[in-house]
């Protein structure tokens, strides 16, 4: 089936694409492998070198990638300006850093000397999300590529213009051509590349079902998979929250990359003594944000990146409601071309109703009311999801206290929750498992091994 690339705002085609065959898919990996050989070899200063160029290659064509990423997903233009600045900080923040995370490390033992040595392990299979087109890949690819394994990205099927973009940017920057290549492939073919033996390791950013598949298909052939998963994190405000930071923060929050992010706070869980001010902060907060067109650099919130995440997203508020949760804030689908949604905040939200149990992919803000501060904590755990967490209080030592109660894999106290190259990132429970990014992120795909001398 072709892989079709569709502009959201309006619906109109872009480019169809015919997928790989068998041969071509294979002849791609070998090469892979052939480049892995020599590239495992390349020292730390080459390869940084060519990451350097790669980020000012990234910072220069800025604003045609801003373009590119707007045109095939309806990211906002100026989100995407700072995707690909972001890019370029994680190109530039391992080509610093990658060789002291990688070096040996000295071990204790009964021999005259014992170390610890990370070594890459080979072509690695990327398998990326639409909504962070260039950032998700650059996440997994950087430290890939600087511990020295070579990747292949099978990119969601709608940003296959972004996915062939990357891939001319790192051959520009100086990488050997095959060092990082992109499959033009269907969903159905990602369980042969994975089982394919040169294949050594994958990694997947996407939603739960493909994670489980992924997973089992890579648990079979014994390969080391990490998984970042969906998302439903809580966004806490205490009695003692500086409400106005809170509700200014929480409507970005929500709001960033038109609510199409994994890590964006989708349940408000409020306090009694932080309701009446926090809500109406936020409410005024939500309505001042501005829906449309991505490549207007006013535009707030673009459209969803296709017409069946925006069916889906409709079918959950409207369920909701039914099940007798209120609108603060009325959202809908807009009745123009494109796959437009507008903000919404869903009040009264409970148990049972699909905004408290579900992702929400898109402007919905589900607001959760708790009796007091152990019950924030019971509510914000009470999900399959542990992605993200943030935490308002002007007391430091308590939100710390309730960071280390949350079940996520990142918590934000006074923040907002967001990826940051010097930082892990990943989750918990159904969010998925291992780390991206920091020094943990880069060991994620290398072979630890123990070296000892008698």
């Amino acid at each position: 089936m072709p892989l079709v690339s569709r502009n959201p705002t309006d619906g109109a085609l872009i480019q169809v694409f015919e997928p790989w065959d068998t041969a071509d898919i294979v002849a791609t990996l070998e090469r892979s492998v052939r480049a892995f050989r020599e590239w495992r070899e390349t020292p730390f200063e080459q390869r940084a070198a060519s990451m350097r160029r790669l980020a000012s290659l990234l910072r220069e064509g800025r604003e045609e990638h801003a373009v590119l990423m707007a045109r095939e997903m309806g990211k906002p233009v100026t989100q995407g300006l700072a995707e690909a600045d972001k890019c370029a900080w994680v190109c530039e923040y391992y080509a610093d850093h990658a060789q002291r995370f990688l070096a040996p490390e000295h071990a204790e033992s009964d021999g005259r000397t014992a170390y610890v040595r990370f070594d890459p392990l080979g072509p690695l299979l990327a398998v990326m999300p639409w909504n962070f087109p260039f950032w998700q890949v650059f996440r997994c690819a950087v430290p890939a590529v600087m511990a020295g394994n070579t990747v292949l990205l099978k990119h969601a099927s709608n940003v296959t213009l972004c996915a062939l973009r990357i891939e001319e940017l790192f051959r520009a920057a100086g990488f050997p051509e095959d060092v990082f290549r992109t499959l033009v492939i269907e969903s159905a073919h990602v369980e042969a590349v994975i089982a394919y033996p040169a294949v050594a390791a994958v990694t997947l950013t996407g939603s739960g079902p493909a994670g489980r598949a992924v997973a089992r298909t890579a648990g079979e052939a014994l390969k080391k998979t990490v998984l970042e998963l969906g998302g439903s994190d809580p966004f806490i405000v205490l009695d003692d929250a500086d409400t106005e930071a809170a509700a200014k923060t929480a409507a970005v929050a929500r709001c960033i990359n038109s609510g199409q992010s994994c890590i964006a706070a989708k349940r408000f869980i409020v306090t009694p003594g932080a309701a009446d001010t926090f809500l109406p902060l936020f409410f005024e907060a939500m309505q001042t944000l501005r829906l449309g067109d991505p490549m207007d650099p006013a535009t707030d919130i673009g459209p969803l990146a296709r017409e069946d995440l925006l069916e889906e997203l409709d079918a959950q508020v409207r369920n909701t409601l039914a099940q007798g949760a209120s609108l603060l804030l009325c959202g809908h689908r807009l009745p123009a071309r494109g796959f437009f949604y507008s903000p919404a905040v869903l009040d009264g939200v409970r148990p049972g109703m699909p905004a408290y149990a579900e992702e929400l992919f898109g402007p919905v803000a589900s607001v959760i009311r708790a009796g007091d501060e152990d019950e924030a904590v019971a509510i914000a755990n009470d999900t399959p999801f542990g992605l993200g967490a943030s935490v308002w209080t002007r007391d430091a030592v308590r939100g710390e206290a309730m960071a280390a109660r949350i079940e996520a894999g990142s918590v934000f106290v006074n923040g907002m929750v967001k990826s940051d190259p010097r930082l892990p990132f990943g989750g918990v429970k159904m969010s998925g498992y291992g780390r991206e990014l920091g020094a943990f992120g880069i060991r994620e795909f290398v072979n630890i091994k123990t070296v000892w001398v008698a």
